[in-house]
């Protein structure tokens, strides 16, 4: 192959790279958390009911499969009886999207997702959700989220914010269990 065919092969390869990073700048702009071997759940921490008293424990660490694993012990101890994680970011804008799409296996527990407008926000927009032993994707309206603060519907009105800036996973069903969630995915839809 002589040297103009080799420059022009490359010229398109350039452009068809340009294209495509288009489409993936598009996902990449929707995508809150994408776990992998590589993310290794940086930025993500745990806020346990030891908060107020409470023994409960988890962790967030990325399995063997690169699934973000979040499991441990809900204890109702010492006036306990919650889990979570929580991942703070930079503002995303909503840009249009309704939903958050959760990739997840669970363990046919109830989990709630918490959005914050704000990350200094002492409230959070929360709706539960049911897991199962499978894959599923789980879609959370964010115009069904409601405001709460400590277990408190807050009367205000539900999300209706353009961007958001921390999501959180919580665990409370009222007993003493363990829990194990699998999570591959979390983005705006």
């Amino acid at each position: 192959m002589n040297f103009q065919r080799k420059k022009m092969l490359i010229l398109h390869l350039a452009l068809f790279a340009l294209i495509g990073c288009g489409e993936s700048q598009a996902n990449l702009d929707s995508m809150i958390y994408n776990f992998n071997k590589e993310s290794q759940a940086g930025g993500w921490y745990t806020l346990n009911d030891g908060v107020m008293g409470g023994i409960s424990n988890s962790t967030i660490v990325i399995n063997e499969d690169g699934f973000g694993l979040f499991s441990g012990n809900v204890s109702t101890a010492n006036n306990g009886g919650f889990a979570s994680i929580r991942y703070p970011f930079d503002e995303k804008a909503i840009n249009g999207k309704s939903k958050i799409s959760l990739r997840i296996k669970g363990d046919s527990k109830n989990y709630q997702l918490r959005v914050k407008a704000k990350s200094g926000d002492y409230y959070s927009y929360i709706l539960t959700f049911k897991t199962s032993n499978e894959w599923e994707t789980v879609d959370i309206k964010l115009s069904d989220m409601y405001p709460s603060f400590r277990g408190r519907k807050l009367p205000m009105s539900n999300f209706e914010s353009l961007s958001i800036e921390e999501i959180s996973i919580l665990i409370s069903n009222k007993k003493n269990e363990r829990f194990e969630l699998l999570i591959d995915t979390i983005e705006l839809t």
